[in-house]
């Protein structure tokens, strides 16, 4: 898995950015653990493979 940027994830993902920014504040505790911040244009690749196995985003 390599980092992407959050606009990456949400067109993956099939959602508006907003949507996906959402989803991220469901979980903003356990991201911010990873290093993701509100203000991260980019999640590294350990938040990067989470979102996808808890969103079910297939990259």
């Amino acid at each position: 898995m390599k980092a992407m940027y959050k606009y990456e994830l949400a067109n993956a993902a099939g959602v508006s950015r907003d949507t996906f920014r959402r989803w991220l504040g469901l979980n903003s505790v356990k991201l911010a653990k990873m290093g993701v911040s509100k203000r991260s244009q980019m999640l590294p690749p350990k938040a990067v493979e989470w979102v996808c196995r808890e969103y079910g985003i297939d990259l």
